[in-house]
């Protein structure tokens, strides 16, 4: 449950969100992709209050938004090629060929320019996390929501993620917000922080300003981070 909330996200930013299990994080961004409506308070994404919004054009909403799920949802059933190209079929006018290329162009971009025709079940957790931002950046979204975009990886194929999340985000000069756990990384790539703590907001600001700060339970969850999840 969210209390009190006021987030504001630039455009072109890149806002990472820290804090405990059950602190609202996921919820956050479940509140911007317009996936579930607020009790109270306002939800304004691109200047449109998606409160106010009819359910054809929170569908609209959506599927102008990339996301990256922390289980990557990828469809086991469809080659990995399928996968990147069903945002394109679904949200652009794109012709056949054009969409082939764009799906080639994202996969090489994520290092995978060989791998189009395989199934997800051939492929290590990292090469699935790739195809998952592959496919969320396809259609080139002004706005990427990332959810634990790292989860069960080992501690180099998450900073190769992260790196590539960072590139991919000056890249198309998209806003992105994103949720995890691995906190070094996060404030490596960043531009600015947030941290949830009860379901409020009692952070916000740069990763410096994070590191420096003497507020008491972002102090507490930085140090739990340096020894492992809390």
């Amino acid at each position: 449950m969210l209390t009190g909330l006021e987030l504001h996200v630039a455009r072109g930013c890149l806002y990472g969100l820290l804090g405990p299990p059950a602190s609202g994080k996921t919820l956050v961004l479940k509140l911007i992709a317009g996936l579930v409506r607020p009790d109270a308070g306002r939800v304004r994404v691109n200047g449109r209050e998606l409160e106010r919004l009819s359910e054809l054009e929170l569908g609209e909403h959506r599927r102008s938004i990339g996301m990256v799920f922390q289980n990557n949802a990828l469809f086991d059933a469809w080659t990995v090629a399928e996968n990147v190209a069903f945002p394109l079929r679904r949200t652009t006018d794109l012709t056949e060929s054009e969409i082939r290329e764009r799906v080639a162009e994202r996969l090489a971009r994520v290092g995978l320019a060989d791998l189009g025709e395989r199934l997800p079940t051939q492929l290590s957790g990292g090469q699935k996390k790739r195809v998952g931002i592959a496919r969320a950046t396809a259609a080139r979204a002004p706005l990427v929501l990332y959810d634990e975009p790292t989860a069960g990886l080992d501690p180099v194929t998450s900073r190769r993620i992260f790196d590539l999340l960072r590139s991919e985000q000056r890249a198309a000069q998209a806003t992105a917000v994103m949720v995890s756990t691995e906190v070094d990384l996060l404030l490596d790539v960043v531009d600015r922080v947030g941290m949830l703590h009860e379901g409020r907001l009692v952070f916000d600001g740069t990763p410096e300003e994070a590191r420096a700060s003497r507020e008491p339970a972002l102090r507490q969850f930085l140090r739990g981070s340096e020894h492992g999840p809390l």
